[in-house]
């Protein structure tokens, strides 16, 4: 199995930019640490947000949790296998789905198509080729947009390397590692996300974020922001995503990060 890529730098794609700035969340569910590491890490290095999954209980957690895109799943894993899960999946949710598997027998493959799996990776794969599928099946799947963009399954908002959930009020690197934040700091950030590109002063975030609660002042903006820097920018001495505008106040460049 070859990787096909080097260094840990995203590359911009289409694919992995939906309207709206959603990243496409992908679950990678297989009995095999390695990989689950494999994929997250080249999905990831290509602007994918990936959760993973040993089995079907850390599955179901995960979707219970987020709105998810594609399932890449092993057919073979034990308890639970990939047919099973795949079914349940199939009648719960539109979310598509790629069967990893090391069986060569076409009745498998028949049998994965009819309960619901979209496509199939045969085992050992190169990850470029996986890449392209998923590609090619979030081109696809509901609502997707023109261009390879993926589909709304969800109030995600994309900003830098992070992804903002604001139906369930959290937010969560690339990796699918949840980022913990305060109840302020996310009201701040939907504040944000809600105004991209717009330059917004303090006093604009104290009422759109706070209401002007009795601690709010001028410079609890600058504190939470600064905190904010911490958990989300790749470098906080030098933020992309929140942005100062001397004597204005800050900007939300969602699109913008380190590369």
């Amino acid at each position: 199995m070859s990787d096909g890529g080097s260094g840990t730098t995203a590359a911009r794609t289409a694919a992995a930019s939906p309207a709206g700035g959603q990243a496409v969340h992908v679950l990678v569910v297989d009995d095999e640490p390695e990989i689950r590491d494999l994929l997250r890490d080249y999905l990831v290095r290509h602007e994918f947000a990936v959760s993973t999954a040993s089995g079907g209980q850390e599955l179901r957690r995960v979707m219970a949790e987020r709105p998810v895109h594609v399932v890449v799943m092993d057919l073979n894993m034990p308890g639970e296998d990939g047919l099973t899960l795949a079914s349940e999946l199939r009648r719960t949710s539109n979310v598509g789905i790629i069967m990893l598997t090391a069986r060569v027998e076409a009745v498998d493959r028949i049998i994965g198509l009819e309960v619901g799996a979209d496509d199939y990776v045969m085992k050992p794969f190169d990850p470029r080729e996986l890449l392209a599928r998923v590609r090619s099946l979030v081109r696809r799947l509901p609502g997707a947009v023109s261009g390879g963009a993926g589909g709304s399954l969800g109030r995600e908002v994309r900003f830098g390397r992070c992804t903002l959930n604001l139906d369930a009020r959290k937010v969560y690197a690339m990796s699918g590692e949840e980022i913990a934040v305060t109840a302020m700091e996310f009201d701040l950030l939907q504040a944000f996300a809600q105004r991209p590109g717009r330059v917004l002063s303090r006093d604009q975030l104290l009422d759109l974020a706070h209401g002007r609660d009795a601690e709010a002042f001028d410079r609890s903006i600058d504190i939470r922001i600064s905190r904010l820097r911490r958990k989300v920018e790749e470098d906080p001495s030098r933020p992309q995503v929140i942005r100062t505008v001397r004597g204005s106040g800050y900007i939300f460049e969602p699109g913008r990060s380190d590369r």
